[in-house]
Formats: structure tokens, sequence, C-alpha cells
């Protein structure tokens, strides 16, 4: 009998609790805006955070609020900007679509190693030991981080260890970039207009003919031919200005090392294979 007592009186107890509870629940709610969740479907669902916010519902909550734009999420571009504007009664506010680029092409057939590595695959820790294990210390360590950062699929592994990415599904959140322990990742407009040097390193010439085949040299050879002049020499790497250069491809033709490469090409083939894909360009 005591135990029948003892059941009795938990589940008394228990039903008490849960009716203060509801009761309580019921007092205290606090009414959602029903824009909110309109604005938060509007959103691709990523919460990858490029939008300064912690998650999709959160920036939802700020928009809403009048304490984010409309155009805020870089992931949804200017389909979410223009669905969020629709809720909102707003006009749409433009938005720059964004493309995550790796400016390296020194893949494990172009480029040397210092030593092997056999620890954990992950760039930051690889990067501890020694500074890393490739000979060049701007070049990608082919380890991954980027990939499995990606909420949207847009990065893979190519068959020599570098990453590639694929611009259709890329958002230009970019979690990639930041997961980088070398930053050879930057985002960029979403475009084919124009050539990129695709390489980071800052070393001299020599010794990046030392550690590399395909790494940027700075031997004038671009700058000189470039008749927009839209190539400079920074730091000891070639840079194009996008808004000068107009796809002519001189630049390309004279390169030795092949580390130029038209933009509408960027992607699918690495190293040896793209060097030699952006001299035919």
């Amino acid at each position: 009998m005591q135990i029948i007592y003892a059941v009795a009186a938990l589940g008394g107890v228990g039903i008490l609790f849960g009716a203060l509870l509801a009761v309580a629940a019921r007092f205290f709610a606090v009414e959602s805006d029903p824009r909110v969740e309109a604005v938060r479907e509007a959103l691709p669902g990523a919460n990858c955070g490029a939008c300064g916010f912690a998650g999709c519902t959160k920036f939802a909550e700020a928009v809403v609020e009048g304490k984010a734009a409309s155009n805020g999420c870089i992931p949804g571009g200017s389909g979410s900007a223009e669905a969020i504007a629709a809720v909102l009664g707003r006009e749409a506010e433009l938005s720059v679509p964004l493309v995550a680029t790796v400016f390296c092409i020194g893949d494990c057939e172009s480029s040397r190693d210092l030593f092997l590595y056999h620890g954990i695959k992950d760039c930051v820790h690889a990067q501890k030991y020694g500074g890393g294990f490739k000979a060049c210390t701007d070049g990608c360590l082919g380890l991954g981080n980027c990939v499995r950062a990606c909420p949207f699929e847009a990065i893979r592994m190519g068959p020599n260890a570098l990453p590639l990415v694929d611009r259709e599904k890329c958002g230009g959140c970019g979690l990639c970039a930041v997961s980088c322990p070398r930053n050879i990742i930057k985002i960029l407009p979403k475009g084919d207009r124009g050539h990129l040097v695709l390489c980071s390193s800052h070393q001299r010439g020599k010794t990046v003919q030392n550690v590399c085949d395909v790494g940027c040299t700075a031997c004038n050879a671009c700058v000189k031919a470039c008749p927009q002049e839209a190539i400079t020499i920074e730091d000891n790497l070639a840079v194009i200005d996008l808004a000068k250069c107009n796809d002519c491809g001189d630049c390309v033709l004279k390169c030795r090392q092949g580390t130029i490469f038209p933009r509408a090409r960027i992607g699918g083939v690495s190293g040896r294979t793209r060097a030699a894909a952006g001299a035919r360009a």
C-alpha cells in the first residue's frame, strides 16, 4: 500500500507542476511577429553566420526589427533579398553574388613537400608542425578544412589534393576562407570577366621556382605584356585589377609559370592541368 500511495503522490505532484507550467506559459507568453518566420523561410537555412548574426532566425529577427539589411544574407543573394523585401513590403536592396576562389594551383604534382606528414588530417594542426609540410609557406596544404567548413557542399578535394570550388553551388559565405590557416581562399564578386593570378606566395622568384612549378615569380613579364596596365607587382606577387582587365589574354601567353587563368575557366581542374589549360585560353 505504501508503494501505491507514493506513486499516487508523485503522480499528483507531477500533474500539479504540469498545470502550473501550462498556466505560466500562457500567462508569460510573448507574441512572436509572424514576419520573422516568413523571413526565415526566405533564407537558405545554412546558419552559416555570414550575415553577422548567430543563425538564420537571429538574422530574420534583426531584419524585421530594422537592425539588418534585407540583402544581408550573402548565400541567399538577390533571391532571398527580393523575397524578404516582399514580406516586409519594402523595395528590394541590391545584392552582389559572391564566390570563393582558391588562390593556389600548387597541387601535389606541382609543388614540393618538406617532410612526410602523418598527423591529423587538418590544415590548422599541420600548420603547427614546423609551419606546415609544404615547401611553399603560402601553398595549399590540401587537408580539406575548407571542404568540411562549407555548408553548401560547394568545395571538394581534387585528385591532386587541391580544393575545387563549384561556382554554381557556392554562396560566398566565407566560412572556407576563415577555415584556411594560410589565407589562400578569397571571396570575390561572381563573374566571368577578367583574369586572376592563382598564387598567394610573396617569396622571391628564385625561392618560388625551387618549391613550386606553377607559382608566381614576379618576373614582370605579365606587367609588360598587359596593354591595359591592369597588372602590378605587389610584395613579389603579380596582382590583376579586374576593373581594368579586358580579357585580352596577353598576360597568359607571357606567363612562364602558367599561373594566370581566366575567371571563366577556373574550377574543375588543378595544378599542371589547370595551368596548361590557362595557357591555351
